[in-house]
């Protein structure tokens, strides 16, 4: 399974990104990982911080937040929903310069000696929200605590001792991602102060809904854009050598990036080693009546504006694929996995992953009658129930390997499965083994159990060879569902004994280029297939 290639794909013509075209980011490029490569001397300089520095920044650091704690506390007593007055009392504005100089003092004191600021914030008559992008880490609160803006604040965050009184502090919109019903109050909140003509203050929104590496922009979601206000886009750098800022969804957890940030030397000449921020607010985006009406067409021209200012591309990935991304299951996806495109391109043809679980018996028996047969696209279209499109040209490539316009179905089936339930490992082989099983004992040979886990893993290529013979004990040639069960259960871990360390490429969906990138991190933080699976998945807190 791998993707051919791609040309660009133009940006939606209205707003200010009318008439030009965004590269999509490399599907290749999960932007839901992140490798931390430390050199030795880089290692004995964390070891040396840690013993000095390190302890002294973490103290001062907890002391500033126990300082600010009182006067949010007071400042924050009374209903969280009333109106805030105006113009704000002489003791509140003390309060708010105040609180915004500890907080300051606390991050300076962390080792972040310079916040360059570009750009001129709008007024909130101007733009009631703010849009920041792209959103990598806990350490993208430096803005907030520098403007002192409203932020979306997941619901469960207030009851945190001292953090939930700050918190509090700056009146958030909380929200629970599993309430449904909460998430609509939200968006009616977000409208309600959007549409006060600033007596509420701005509100800050991370549009991407979750932690990326910052090598591209992910989806927008559309609920800072729904109220159809203005808003002003801001866009964050960490042009830091050393990336030790990324906090996403594989890689170092929360506390080791805590550590190794403040384990940073700090010198004054070769500024790109202290730990810096640089803000930059673009102009205001003022949408027009087609954006006011299409929340998510006004969110993809907005992230292209900020693309464009990063320097970065925009891909379709959303906050659903990095939960594809860390399913667990007997096969760990690898970092360059297909089926995150997969996944992309099946919900561009507007067909939801979610809801087609209840049909993969359908699509089984469907493999099961044209499992000699490979069809053209066509034939692929009229079985999808899908019209012919660029979408679908684009799907069909993916398991077009040989170039000769054709597709085994049962590859489709099984890369729908894993999409569909992550998590069942097991079930999604099961089902490929029925499709390719002979129809005497349901075996299947090496050559099928390779096209198997290729496509499960969404590689383009794996050895299976050392596997097949491990699991086909009797020579048979051929090896069945309840054999590979009774491997699995005696050899738990055996991608990691037997596909990983075998797997000495991975071929990429779309090879990139090497090069700098304008965060200031390597462009590609996959790691090397004889790596990969050494690093257990840390599952990011919010």
């Amino acid at each position: 399974m791998r993707l051919r290639g791609r040309g660009t794909r133009a940006t939606p013509a209205s707003g200010v990104a009318s008439g030009g075209a965004r590269r999509l980011a490399p599907p290749g490029q999960n932007p839901f990982v992140h490798e931390l490569r430390l050199s030795a001397l880089q290692k004995a300089q964390v070891a040396f911080m840690t013993l000095t520095l390190f302890p002294l920044r973490l103290l001062f650091a907890a002391f500033m937040m126990l300082l600010a704690w009182p006067f949010a506390l007071v400042a924050s007593l009374g209903p969280a929903d009333k109106e805030p007055e105006q113009p704000l009392a002489l003791w509140r504005k003390a309060v708010d310069l105040l609180l915004k100089a500890i907080m300051r003092t606390m991050w300076f004191a962390g080792g972040f000696h310079h916040v360059v600021v570009k750009g001129q914030r709008a007024l909130p008559t101007e733009a009631t929200i703010l849009t920041l992008a792209p959103h990598s880490s806990y350490f993208d609160a430096i803005p907030v605590t520098m403007t002192m803006s409203s932020i979306v604040m997941k619901a469960e965050s207030r009851d945190i001792p001292i953090w939930g009184t700050l918190i509090r502090y700056i009146r958030p919109v909380f929200v629970s991602r599993s309430d449904q019903d909460s998430r609509r109050k939200t968006v009616e909140e977000i409208r309600r102060r959007a549409q006060s003509a600033g007596k509420w203050p701005q509100i800050m929104i991370f549009p991407e809904g979750t932690c990326t590496n910052r090598t591209c922009l992910i989806t927008f979601k559309p609920g800072a854009f729904i109220p159809g206000v203005p808003v002003q886009p801001v866009v964050l750098r960490y042009p830091n050598k050393l990336d030790t800022i990324t906090w996403t969804w594989r890689g170092p957890g929360a506390l080791k990036i805590l550590w190794l940030t403040l384990c940073q030397f700090h010198n004054q000449v070769e500024i790109e080693l202290t730990c810096l921020l640089c803000a930059q607010f673009l102009p205001v985006y003022n949408p027009s009546e087609e954006e006011k009406r299409n929340p998510a067409l006004y969110a993809s021209n907005v992230r292209s504006v900020m693309a464009e200012a990063l320097g970065v591309s925009v891909t379709d990935y959303t906050f659903e694929d990095c939960q594809l991304a860390l399913a667990k299951g007997q096969l760990r996806l690898p970092a360059d996995t297909c089926l995150l495109e997969f996944a992309r391109l099946v919900r561009g043809l507007g067909l939801k992953p979610e809801k087609l679980e209840k049909d993969l018996d359908k699509y089984l028996e469907s493999a099961q009658v044209q499992s000699q047969e490979r069809l053209g696209l066509p034939a692929f279209a009229a079985f999808l129930g899908v019209p012919v499109s660029d979408t679908l040209e684009e799907l069909f490539s993916l398991f077009d390997e040989s170039g000769d316009g054709l597709v085994d179905l049962r590859e489709y089936v099984v890369a729908l499965s894993v999409v569909c339930r992550p998590s069942q490992t097991l079930d999604t082989l099961q089902l490929a083994f029925k499709m390719y099983g002979s129809p005497e004992d349901g075996g299947v040979t090496e050559g099928d159990l390779s096209c198997i886990l290729k496509t499960a893993l969404g590689v383009a290529e794996l050895t299976v060879t050392d596997l097949f013979q491990a699991i086909d004990e009797k020579g048979k040639g051929t090896v069945t569902f309840a054999d590979f069960t009774r491997f699995v259960d005696s050899h738990p871990d055996f991608a990691e004994e037997y596909l990983y360390p075998d797997q000495t490429r991975h071929t990429h969906c779309t090879q990139t280029p090497p090069g700098p990138t304008p965060n200031g991190f390597c462009a590609d933080f996959s790691p090397d297939s004889s790596g990969f699976g050494r690093e257990p998945c840390c599952k990011k807190l919010d």
